[in-house]
């Protein structure tokens, strides 16, 4: 559940009495739209303030200084970290970086936010967990923002108490519409740059939300096509979920769908949770319908979101924060934020093989671990002609 500013702990924390500082990377969508926003407001709440930006573009992150009153801009990350010496990196640039300049910011003492997707493989991943401190911090942390906010904690404290009974059957489904231009950037439908297709980039938050909720998987089938555009990675994937405690899920990411719609559903023994939004969602997207025979009163009280805090970057920043203050291991990294990279893993694994992957199944030599094509025919860099339409 998120905590509150200045956790108990404060009075041994390295944070306490002062401003976290923090540096942003990357100036482009993400880090103007969302991450900037954030810290601006926990800044006006007293608990941030920005220090420094970096970008290997002079003039966009002499811009995005200028425009957010940001005092030092970067072209050189090493060097940042070195003469500002942050105590939080937010990193908003392509997946392929992810993981050098995340084990950089660690290196230098600074916890990290990281949108998604993480990093390119599981390989990186545990490169990084590997690197964070082992008391109190550093930690690195994914931007996993959907799991935030009123309605999303609100459904994990019934399900985890089992007021809705015992979760039996989902659907996750991320559906989506990219054109051709959107595929003109040169970095992305490449398992290099991107790490991954819809799966990797699109759907991973709404699976990710669906494992918050629902906890562990342990098998996954997948399948996954290439059927519009013309990328290395895949356009559309769908797959069948088993999880740990017994549910059953259908998952379907897609980047051709004109009517677009993020949707998870839930059927439990004793009502049906239903959230349908597009890019984030606040109460009134989610709906719980009871099933037959359950007392009106505990419906009714089910139906208690509190005050609405919708899912944001603000929602999750202010959590981490939160954290970093407590010397606590932030929610979404660590085992915690590995899940979904691992659960898109075997999904492709599945896919490009035809055989049921397991939890725990992929690790070191095992090709997915380090590449998410797995080197597969037909799915690996300039094998593009030999996946079947």
């Amino acid at each position: 559940m998120p905590r509150t500013p200045h956790a108990p702990s404060t009075l041994s924390s390295p944070f306490a009495g002062r401003r976290i500082r923090a540096a942003v990377v990357g100036a482009g969508a993400i880090g103007r739209g969302s991450h900037l926003p954030a810290l601006a407001r926990l800044a006006a709440e007293g608990e941030t303030e920005v220090v420094a930006a970096v970008d290997i573009d002079a003039e966009a992150v002499e811009a995005f200084r200028a425009e957010a009153g940001i005092p030092h801009a970067y072209t050189d990350l090493e060097r940042m970290l070195a003469e500002q010496r942050p105590d939080l990196v937010t990193i908003c640039t392509p997946p392929t970086l992810h993981r050098d300049q995340t084990l950089a910011a660690l290196r230098a003492g600074a916890w990290v936010w990281c949108e998604k997707p993480p990093v390119p493989s599981l390989a990186d991943f545990d490169a990084i967990e590997a690197a964070e401190g082992t008391d109190g911090g550093p930690y690195a942390s994914i931007v996993f923002q959907h799991r935030f906010g009123s309605a999303a904690t609100h459904v994990r404290r019934l399900l985890a108490r089992g007021a809705l009974g015992r979760p039996l059957v989902a659907h996750c489904q991320t559906t989506w519409y990219r054109d051709t231009a959107y595929y003109a950037v040169p970095w992305r439908g490449r398992w290099a740059t991107e790490g991954g297709g819809p799966a990797m980039g699109h759907g991973i938050h709404q699976m990710d939300l669906l494992l918050d909720l629902l906890g562990p998987w342990s098998e996954v089938r997948g399948m996954a096509a290439r059927l519009v555009h013309d990328v290395e990675t895949e356009d559309v994937s769908t797959a069948l979920v088993r999880f740990g405690n017994g549910a059953l899920a259908t998952v379907v990411n897609s980047v051709l769908s004109p009517d677009e719609v993020s949707r998870i559903r839930i059927d439990c023994e004793r009502a049906t949770v239903e959230l349908t939004h597009l890019y984030g969602h606040s109460n009134a997207d989610w709906r719980i319908t009871p099933a037959p025979g359950v007392p009106a009163g505990e419906a009714a009280a089910w139906q208690d979101f509190g005050p609405d805090v919708p899912s944001s970057h603000l929602a999750q920043l202010r959590e981490l924060i939160a954290s970093m203050r407590a010397g606590e291991r932030p929610r979404s990294s660590g085992a915690d934020g590995r899940t979904s990279l691992e659960l898109i893993t075997a999904l492709y694994r599945s896919a490009f093989t035809d055989t049921t992957v397991r939890a725990g199944e992929i690790g070191p030599g095992d090709p997915y671990y380090t590449a998410l094509h797995g080197g597969a025919a037909g799915w690996a860099p300039g094998e593009r002609e030999e996946v079947p339409a």
